[in-house]
């Protein structure tokens, strides 16, 4: 019933404009790079230093030089430049991205991310994300709904290390699409085979719920 990882992926590729510019943070958003609209054109930027990322490669295009900030392997597009990484975060922190795709383990109604440690457990560091965060307007948030233990990440008020405050409008889970406004979450569709009322269930925070939600299609 929930979401695969491609599948988000896909969900969120939906949300790409003709002519972006995009950042995809580690992990899931890496796989967004799949699933670009045909009939559209973005250029996607990894943090180390790569803008114009194409899709993940097949084993007779593997060049482990090309990676992308989680060290993956990735193929270029047409037209796609190389660079430092201080070029890179000029590029973010001067406002030049069009679009943010990053992963988190909390978002809260006010709209704020922790998305960088959880004390107690090894910290690999904060990456880009704080940066990320503060020069995007535009931000996508796309995790899984709840832990593996079941407890909600959609909160009243995130209970980790914040990465960026008031900065999160919109988040795709493995349930559901929901937009942030008003210090509330607004049930925008669901995942196929989901229902409302699971989604209410394992969200935290407060949840407004139209009559009707539709269910994504794919």
């Amino acid at each position: 019933m929930a979401l695969t990882r491609e599948q988000l992926a896909q969900r969120v590729a939906r949300e790409l404009q003709d002519g972006y510019y995009v950042n995809l943070g580690i992990g899931i958003p890496t796989l967004v790079a799949n699933y670009v609209p045909e009939g559209i054109e973005v250029m996607l930027q990894s943090e180390n230093g790569l803008l114009g990322m194409g899709p993940f490669p097949t084993e007779d295009e593997i060049d482990a030089d090309m990676i992308n900030a989680g060290k993956q392997t990735v193929t270029a597009a047409k037209g796609a430049s190389i660079f430092s990484s201080a070029e890179s975060f000029a590029m973010i922190r001067g406002g030049h991205v069009d679009l943010t795709v990053l992963g988190a383990f909390e978002v809260d109604v006010s709209g704020n991310i922790a998305s960088w440690m959880i004390p107690g457990k090894l910290i690999k560091g904060m990456g880009g994300a704080m940066d990320l965060v503060a020069g995007a307007d535009n931000i996508i948030v796309t995790m899984t709904h709840a832990s593996k233990h079941g407890e909600s990440k959609l909160l009243t008020k995130c209970s980790l290390p914040l990465t960026g405050a008031g900065c999160i409008k919109k988040v795709v889970t493995d349930l559901a699409y929901i937009e942030i406004a008003d210090n509330k979450f607004w049930l925008k569709e669901r995942a196929p085979g989901v229902s409302v009322e699971d989604i209410i269930r394992l969200t935290e925070g407060e949840l407004v719920v139209p009559d009707v939600v539709p269910e994504m299609t794919f």
